[in-house]
């Protein structure tokens, strides 16, 4: 959403497709989760009270309409992609398939996750976790408005120091949020590291793929 109070602000989507196109044409393959925050903030008021269950699936249909606006971005920077969704809405966007997910990677082809795990109560960081898994990625990668992880939150402690890598228990025990709870237990139990990095950084997701000290690793 950029410096705009919620939306989808075009500058914004078209320099970080412009960021992930960079690494596809690489020949990463490449799987996105994307949160619907940015959609959400503005009906947030009206959501004030509402059913926690109705308000996540909400959540999970503004998850579909970035993918979508993503999926556009995309196309239009020459990288094909598929978004698939968790919620069936054939008329968008296929289910999802994890054997065709897989074969989109192998195609070098970006696939769009939308719509969370499909499921109230999991948040897109779990989703991520779980879609990480089961597709066999090498690195969960978690983009943020922040440039890792920190002693404390950078944006209100000037003294805040960043973490260059921390295990995952270090993570839990220190209470650090890099992800929450349960996505944090699930990367951990299945031994899928995590790189906390800024997406509103120039080149951070590329330096991430190349191994760069960019962000902060978490890892067993």
């Amino acid at each position: 959403m950029g410096d705009d109070p919620f939306g989808i602000n075009r500058k914004v989507i078209d320099r970080i497709v412009g960021e992930i196109a960079e690494v596809v044409r690489m020949g990463v393959q490449t799987a996105i989760v994307i949160g619907g925050g940015n959609i959400f903030r503005g009906v947030a008021p009206g959501a004030a009270g509402m059913d926690r269950a109705t308000a996540d699936y909400m959540g999970m249909l503004a998850t579909l309409m970035n993918s979508l606006a993503l999926q556009d971005a995309l196309k239009r920077a020459g990288i094909v992609s598929r978004v698939q969704s968790a919620l069936q809405i054939n008329q968008v966007a296929e289910p999802y398939i994890r054997g065709k997910a897989l074969r989109y990677l192998e195609e070098n082809k970006v696939v769009i996750f939308a719509a969370g795990t499909g499921n109230p109560f999991f948040t897109t960081d779990t989703a991520a976790a779980l879609r990480g898994r089961e597709v066999g990625v090498d690195i969960v990668l978690k983009a943020t408005r922040v440039d890792g992880v920190y002693t404390s939150d950078p944006e209100k402690d000037a003294n805040a120091t960043r973490y260059e890598s921390l295990t995952f228990d270090e993570a839990i025990t220190k209470n650090l949020r890099v992800m929450d709870a349960t996505a944090l237990a699930l990367c951990r139990d299945q031994e899928m590291k995590i790189n906390v990095f800024s997406i509103v950084k120039p080149g951070a997701l590329k330096r991430v793929v190349m191994g760069e000290d960019e962000g902060t690793l978490v890892h067993c």
